[in-house]
């Protein structure tokens, strides 16, 4: 049965895997970085692009890691079929569903594998679906999602209440001020591998990707996937899996300038839900990645996330999802 490396190999091993990468060339490159005050840092086009004044509360991080909170401590892991990810699921839809949206679940089929060294059974997750009002995916849209499932051992804090607590703060935003390019945002079930393949990995944004019709495919603006966000680290991770995120991860960098947040690029980043995506020619990013001690395991505790650093996620999602 497949066993998961040592935590402290992969501390040093990952910069940009929720999980082990499951191919051998998938390995990430070192990151370039930008920082405020560089040359390319504001230019001309980035400040005549910029949105108009916000109008929603600002980004509330205390909000970001009291969820971080809930989801860790008064829920627990979150294994993808377990009670514990269900009772989470039932809380992200009563939010969003509480913020105006118009929420649904599908159920995901998971089969029995090997969760970072725990044997789980085949069951049953679920993708939860939110759109605003009047959604229409014939018409151009955006995608934020993150994955809501822990592997069987970790209660989760940074992998990833982090994303999912992101997520529904920037749910809230967009309530209050909704951007002028619509936005689908999606907790995906089961991401965490059951294996080693690819096959084995990410069930829950597979699944949605397969049903996607022709002129939703066609429409889709950008995915954006919010994976493990809270580490403190120098610069936010903007990651792809291949060529297919490569326009969008401009856009995104160009965006994190003219935000003034440091950022850092990295390449064949195939761990999380847009590998999903950008596999079916759609262009998808990552944002998320730092290695950090409790990775995969029960000390996976709020107190590895940041609240500078989820503020400088949200910084940067925000301004993106308010750009034309």
């Amino acid at each position: 049965m497949w066993r998961p490396l040592a935590t402290t190999v992969l501390g040093l091993a990952l910069l940009a895997g929720c999980t082990d990468d499951p191919e051998p060339s998938a390995r990430t490159g070192s990151p370039s970085y930008a920082t405020p005050g560089s040359p390319s840092d504001a230019t001309p086009t980035d400040l005549a692009s910029d949105p108009p004044a916000e109008r929603a509360e600002p980004f509330d991080a205390d909000a970001v890691l009291a969820d971080v909170r809930r989801f860790a401590n008064r829920i627990g892991p979150r294994e993808a079929t377990s009670p514990g990810f269900r009772r989470a699921a039932r809380f992200v839809a009563q939010r969003l569903r509480s913020l105006g949206y118009d929420v649904g679940r599908t159920r995901v089929p998971v089969p029995a594998g090997d969760s970072w060294g725990v044997p789980v059974d085949a069951g049953t997750s679920y993708n939860v679906i939110a759109d605003p009002p009047g959604f229409d995916a014939t018409k151009p849209y955006r995608i934020v999602g993150a994955h809501l499932d822990s592997v069987a051992v970790s209660p989760g804090a940074e992998d990833n209440a982090s994303g999912t607590s992101v997520l529904l703060e920037l749910a809230r935003m967009a309530s209050e001020q909704p951007p002028d390019v619509p936005t689908r945002l999606i907790a995906f079930g089961a991401e965490e591998p059951r294996g080693e393949s690819d096959d084995l990995h990410h069930f829950g944004s597979r699944q949605y990707v397969r049903r996607m019709s022709g002129p939703a495919r066609r429409n889709l603006d950008g995915m954006v996937a919010l994976d493990r966000v809270g580490v403190r680290a120098p610069a936010v991770p903007i990651c792809t899996g291949g060529p297919n995120g490569s326009g969008l991860r401009r856009e995104v960098e160009r965006t994190a300038r003219a935000a003034r947040v440091p950022h850092a690029t990295c390449d064949d980043n195939r761990a999380s839900d847009h590998w999903s995506f950008e596999k079916a020619g759609l262009p998808a990013i990552r944002l998320g990645s730092v290695p950090y001690a409790g990775y995969h395991s029960a000390q996976d505790r709020p107190h590895y996330v940041d609240d500078r650093e989820v503020r400088r996620v949200g910084r940067i999602m925000w301004r993106w999802l308010r750009s034309p």
